[in-house]
């Protein structure tokens, strides 16, 4: 079934996620432009599956708390205007035995239709919300989200997967079945090896076949990883810098130490952990410990995309208004969707990009720079959104285009990277791109001289199209003549004030790459005559 088209005022949807553990809802706003805005993002602990695994019945206090929850998501959905819910429930629904009570209360109290999804359909929506941000390229990944009733996992490439999983493995199924017997006390050795023996029994045909796959990386969603990670940064690494987001199996181990010799009360008051999840983490520390061991995995990198993001992603995928989803990779994806949410003017970004990418290659061909392919891919993506900033104001806008791109959800990309971005973007227009202007920052010394001549590039791309009107056809580096660079400005028509703006940039020119800047302007005609190409 296809999703419904957008009219000429937008369209905003819901989207609830009802897992054993907690509810989580994302409210979207999709433009007529073919860009869509996050409105919110909620999550509230509703703890569903509490009780629920010993008889598979959903006791009526945890379907109350449920109710309750969703009734004042789609309350506060509606103050947003949502006109369409998309919501699922699953572990904890699927497998009780009063589904159907629970999902006519959910109708009846918060106005909700609710669809049950299966384990591998939680399983491939997880892999779509977390594949779709997540930068892989050519990599294949093991994907792995740990909720409170059940484990899903995926291995998959940045557009497709080949293998979904789910099993009956959760941190509040498991804290359940093994360590109920003494909730407040520490775990002790051989409770936890006796957690261990049973999930490494129920994933171990599963992990046969993982182990015949290349896996280049392994990838964790979900509140208990993310939650994982945090201990031990905080940890065991609050006092130097260590990858964010990065939990190594050896932390793993260290964080399981000691979450287990402490009681739960103690448990709480550990840094960095969510005191509400202090019961179950261990539980689902257990799971994530036992996939890493036996695959051999010495980290996973974490994400907070989760199955919410997967009912977007879905969406998206069935709807005519967005052709070229499925078609980005998820950099070009987000750079794309956030120009076009603070309204660019998308003919003049391309116009830019183009014209400084054919700087870079053509001062690369003349060994001016010695940047490669990573530096070629933020370069683009810096000259695509230098003008973003006009969405607050065109005064300072390149400062204005600093704090979006710093501040925004730019998928796919690390800290470093939008960093990088943001500051190029920063130094397109007015005060020249110095390194004095970069310290302070958290961008390391090589990589301040590459800001500075990135930034160059984009400065003389806006400079060739200041008019606005696409009158420059190329623009190339020629060649090296002593201690001046000559430029080509192809154009067919007259374009005075690109040269006079590509003029005033001389001197930024001259400080990055110590030499002149030389202008010749010529037409397609002559370019052509010059290479020799038949014009008839």
């Amino acid at each position: 079934m296809r999703a419904k088209t957008i009219g000429a005022a937008g369209r905003v949807v819901a989207f609830i996620d009802i897992g054993t553990n907690s509810v989580r809802m994302l409210v979207v706003r999709f433009n007529p432009n073919h860009s869509y805005s996050i409105l919110t993002r909620q999550k509230q602990q509703v703890r569903l599956g509490e009780g629920e695994f010993d008889d598979e019945e959903i006791t009526q206090e945890a379907i109350d708390r449920t109710c309750l929850v969703c009734r004042k998501f789609v309350d506060l959905a509606r103050t947003f205007s949502a006109e369409e819910f998309i919501a699922v429930a699953t572990s904890a629904a699927r497998e009780a035995s009063n589904q159907s009570e629970l999902l006519a209360r959910l109708q009846h109290d918060a106005l909700l239709d609710v669809r049950v999804v299966s384990g591998r359909e939680e399983a491939r929506l997880i892999y779509l919300g977390v594949a779709s941000g997540t930068h892989l390229g050519d990599r294949q990944a093991f994907f792995i989200d740990i909720g409170g009733g059940s484990t899903e996992i995926s291995i998959g490439g940045q557009q497709q997967y080949k293998m979904l999983e789910s099993f009956r493995l959760g941190a509040i199924r498991l804290t359940s079945h093994f360590l109920s017997g003494n909730p407040t006390g520490p775990v002790r050795p051989e409770q936890y090896r006796t957690v261990q023996q049973y999930v490494k029994n129920a994933i171990i045909h599963t992990v046969q076949k993982i182990r015949r796959e290349k896996i280049d990386l392994a990838v964790g969603s979900s509140g208990s990883i993310m939650n994982l990670a945090e201990i031990a940064q905080k940890t065991f690494h609050s006092d130097v810098l260590s990858p964010p987001g990065v939990l190594t199996y050896r932390d793993l181990k260290k964080v399981i130490d000691l979450l287990c010799s402490l009681p739960l009360e103690e448990r709480r008051k550990v840094s960095g952990i969510n005191p509400e999840r202090a019961d179950i983490i261990i539980a689902g520390a257990v799971i994530l410990e036992t996939f890493m061991k036996e695959l051999a995995l010495e980290s996973v990198t974490t994400t907070s995309r989760g199955l919410q993001d997967g009912l977007l992603v879905d969406y998206l995928s069935r709807m005519e208004d967005y052709p070229l989803f499925g078609k980005l990779s998820p950099r070009e994806s987000s750079v794309l969707q956030l120009g076009r949410s603070c309204g660019i003017n998308e003919s003049h970004a391309r116009t830019v990009t183009r014209l400084v990418l054919e700087l870079f290659d053509s001062a690369k061909e003349l060994k001016l720079h010695d940047y490669g392919d990573w530096e070629r891919e933020l370069l683009e993506y810096s000259a695509f959104l230098h003008d973003i900033g006009s969405f607050i104001s065109y005064t300072n806008h390149h400062a204005h285009s600093y704090y979006i791109i710093k501040n925004s959800e730019l998928l796919g990309f690390d800290q470093k990277e939008i960093d990088i971005i943001a500051n190029i973007a920063r130094f397109h227009r007015k005060k020249k791109p110095r390194k004095k202007r970069l310290d302070g920052t958290d961008i390391a010394d090589r990589e301040q001289r590459m800001v500075l001549a990135l930034a160059t590039f984009v400065r003389l791309g806006e400079s060739l199209d200041r008019s606005h009107a696409g009158l420059v056809e190329h623009a190339k580096l020629v060649r090296v003549e002593k201690n001046e660079v000559v430029l080509d400005i192809i154009a067919e028509n007259d374009c005075q004030l690109e040269v006079w703006g590509v003029e005033a940039e001389q001197r930024a020119f001259e400080r990055v790459f110590s030499k002149h800047l030389a202008i010749e302007v010529i037409s397609p005609r002559t370019e052509k005559e010059e290479n020799g190409l038949d014009l008839k």
